[in-house]
């Protein structure tokens, strides 16, 4: 396991963790409430967030983290299916980590050449750019 990914920790030790509200979590991952309750709902997270007896979500720092997590796999293009892939594999501990990890060197391998892709267009722009910049300076 990362440090990026939760610890799952024993239910006394969860009960002492700090717990925080959606709404925080939301502002500190800068993701939409709904996104976050979409990410429990379909399956995303490793395990169930928590509930206060009021029934509202009680996040753990190591939830929040998994969010971070995840969104950082989001942001590099990985699926929805792909992260809830992932997230399975999680679930399961220690004995997925060889799947985890050829999960991820698969979707290195594929956004490596997106980001070689993205570099070889941004130098086209940056080439006009050049021409346009030097063609406005000579007037």
């Amino acid at each position: 396991m990362t440090s990026t990914e939760p610890a799952v920790v024993a239910g006394a030790q969860q009960a002492t963790e700090e717990r925080f509200a959606i709404s925080d979590v939301a502002e500190r991952t800068g993701l939409s409430v709904h996104t976050l309750r979409y990410y429990e709902r379909t399956g995303l997270m490793p395990r169930p967030i928590d509930r206060a007896s009021s029934t509202h979500r009680r996040y753990s720092e190591s939830d929040i983290n998994w969010v971070v997590f995840i969104t950082r796999l989001r942001s590099t293009g990985m699926p929805i299916a792909r992260v809830r892939d992932y997230a399975d594999l999680a679930k399961h501990g220690d004995d997925t980590a060889e799947a985890r990890l050829e999960l991820l060197l698969r979707h290195r391998i594929a956004f490596v050449a997106k980001l070689e892709d993205m570099q070889r267009s941004l130098e086209v722009i940056d080439h006009k750019i050049t021409i346009y910049t030097e063609q406005v300076a000579q007037r």
